[in-house]
């Protein structure tokens, strides 16, 4: 098998997206099998480096993530995806660990550092598979969000206005749809570029912030997302 992250494009049903993240390609090849009979589409990573370049390119709605890996750790990998999230004030991404550690300690660590399930090979795929749909079962997307003529489907990162579909790249989608989880309330473009953009902080810029806020604004109207002169922006509901 190609040790490659694999695009999720290229296999599997139209269903939900899982990333497998092991360095073993027996397992991969394994667990990737059994997914995909039940309809989920796959991708693949072999080692933490990857697996964190795909979670940040893919919108995924699971990961199943050994700790064993080469390079980044699978517990370092866990770590950088929860305190992403909680910089960025998103909603957590599923996490089942699949690891060869059976040890107490190394449960509670993965359980305490945000893992929802944790699962110790040799394992049984089926039960893997269903504790991916009990999994995500329980963390069920919120009902969209809606603002005056304006709905945010966060599952189906999709916009409308007035009905009518508005087109909008991954970015503008991730900026609206922080504002409109914190209605009203001001945020400096530093604030913006921490909690949107949080793994590119180090390297954007303010103006960033800006450009996107403009093109919101062409997409939907001025009024929306308003400026607060010498603080921020907010979104006017």
């Amino acid at each position: 098998m190609d040790a490659r992250a694999t695009l999720p494009g290229r296999r599997g049903a139209p269903g939900r997206l899982v990333l497998v993240v092991d360095d073993d390609p027996r397992v991969r090849t394994v667990v990737t099998w059994q997914l995909e009979a039940e309809g989920f589409r796959v991708a693949e990573a072999p080692d933490g480096r990857r697996a964190l370049e795909t979670i940040e390119r893919e919108h995924l709605d699971l990961v199943i993530l050994d700790l064993a890996l080469p390079g980044v750790g699978g517990l370092d990998v866990l770590r950088r995806l929860r305190d992403g999230e909680r910089a960025a004030g998103g909603t957590a991404l599923p996490v089942i660990v699949l690891s060869g550690r059976s040890g107490e300690t190394d449960r509670i660590v993965g359980l305490d550092l945000g893992a929802d399930d944790y699962l110790v090979k040799p394992f049984s795929p089926g039960e893997l598979a269903a504790r991916v749909r009990s999994v995500l079962r329980r963390v069920a997307p919120a009902p969209p969000v809606a603002a005056t003529g304006l709905r945010i489907d966060h599952a189906a990162r999709e916009v409308f206005s007035d009905g009518r579909e508005i087109t909008m790249t991954a970015k503008e989608f991730d900026l609206l749809a922080f504002l409109a989880g914190h209605p009203r309330q001001v945020f400096t473009r530093a604030q913006l570029l921490e909690r949107v953009w949080a793994s590119a902080a180090e390297w954007q810029s303010e103006a960033t912030v800006t450009e996107h806020v403009h093109r919101l604004r062409q997409k939907l109207g001025p009024r929306l997302v308003r400026t607060v002169r010498g603080v921020g922006y907010r979104l006017e509901p």
